[in-house]
């Protein structure tokens, strides 16, 4: 039997192990940077299977290395660990058991994914070269992002310039097909943070006030033509604002307004000229209303590029291990993740697997308290993440 082949085998043989792993993960989520218990948990689970060279990285984040029988290269494969402030509404036994905390981005899966890849690699390290890194990574969903904390850490900053392989769970797509997608794939994300500043007062008397409310809302839609008019057409960009605090009543105008939202796009130049677009043109308007506006900026997440070369090989060998049949070419996506940070310095490719099965009733979108995951994907993506990190490696 060759390796791959021993792959698809353990990778059958252990999943229920694994889904039994995703299902204690998901009950005991965790928010970015406060994974203690999750990193706890994780790190007994490396141990049970047999690997003791394990290092904490950013406080919660741990970075082990399964070490082949023969010398060769290496090659990182990355899960995150957090989870997200969404009270869950799935009517499943293995429901969020902390009130308000949910696994709604599929962390859980993604950490029992690489734990079954490493118990699959662990069986089958006599036959491999090289070293396999595996990076429990914690604080993906909340700037700074735990990626730009990690590449600060000296053992992290010893591993020098290797492969990074990354996958993330994409509802969107059937349980049992993976995409990919070359160059630029995720977008950079920039959050926005406004404080309309005006006169407030009783609503019955707008002559003596500087109306915030109003003020705000000529912001909104105006800041639109930073993507309408402003941006290339060639160039995709999003600007969204997902909330608006004017605490005010029926008849009572506010003396503040305040906006959130978050600006995308692919291109760095473009990126850095919007967000001076957009002060300037927030400050005018309010300035020009009689009131005033300050915009604050958590620069966040770099657009995520996909090594050409890395991608067109993972996404072959994918080919080998699922059949051309069930790999697919993906569009941009403007969500964002840190491991772009990871893919500005080192080869990288990051890729989408299926956990989405109609039959089950499983469709619901990520960051959703209804999120969930046909479980059949954790076999699929823990054993073909083992076939890429060995293939990576030279196998095959």
């Amino acid at each position: 039997m060759d390796i791959r082949e021993n792959i698809k085998s353990l990778a059958q043989k252990f999943a229920p192990e694994f889904v039994a792993v995703r299902r204690h993960l998901h009950q005991n989520p965790e928010l970015s940077f406060q994974e203690h218990n999750t990193s706890r948990y994780i790190k007994e689970r490396l141990q049970a299977i047999g690997i003791k060279d394990i290092v904490v990285v950013a406080e919660t984040g741990l970075l082990a290395t399964i070490q082949g029988e023969r010398k060769g290269e290496a090659v990182l494969l990355r899960a995150d660990m957090d989870a997200l402030p969404i009270l869950e509404k799935n009517k499943v036994p293995y429901a969020s058991k902390n009130d308000g905390i949910m696994h709604a981005c599929g962390h859980d899966a993604h950490s029992a994914s690489l734990l079954l890849c490493a118990k699959i690699l662990w069986e089958l390290k006599k036959e491999i070269k090289g070293s396999i890194k595996l990076l429990f990574q914690p604080g993906e969903e909340v700037v700074p992002g735990g990626a730009s904390l990690v590449m600060k850490e000296k053992a992290y900053l010893d591993l020098g310039c290797l492969p990074h392989l990354g996958q993330h769970v994409q509802p969107n797509l059937p349980v049992g097909v993976v995409g990919f997608r070359s160059g630029k794939f995720m977008a950079s994300m920039d959050e926005l943070f406004l404080t309309v500043k005006g006169k407030g007062g009783h609503g019955a008397m707008p002559e003596r006030l500087v109306d915030p409310v109003l003020i705000a809302s000529h912001i909104i839609v105006a800041a639109q033509q930073l993507v309408s008019r402003m941006a290339s057409p060639q160039t995709p960009s999003v600007l969204s604002f997902g909330k608006v605090i004017a605490d005010g009543a029926i008849n009572v105008v506010p003396f503040e307004v305040h906006i959130e939202g978050t600006f995308r796009t692919f291109d760095t130049l473009w990126r850095k000229e919007a967000l001076q677009r957009l002060e300037k043109l927030v400050t005018s308007i309010a300035e020009g209303m009689g009131g005033s506006c300050e915009l604050k900026i958590n620069h966040g997440y770099p657009y995520l590029d996909n090594d050409t070369d890395l991608t067109r090989d993972m996404k072959s060998a994918a080919n080998e291990y699922l059949g051309s049949k069930n790999v697919v070419d993906l569009e941009p996506w403007m969500a964002a993740e840190d491991f772009a940070y990871y893919s500005q310095k080192n080869p990288s490719c990051f890729y989408l697997i299926g956990v989405g099965n109609e039959q089950k009733g499983i469709r619901s979108g990520l960051h959703t308290p209804t999120f969930d995951i046909d479980e059949d994907a954790l076999g699929i993506g823990g054993g073909l993440m083992a076939w890429l990190a060995v293939k990576n490696l030279g196998h095959g």
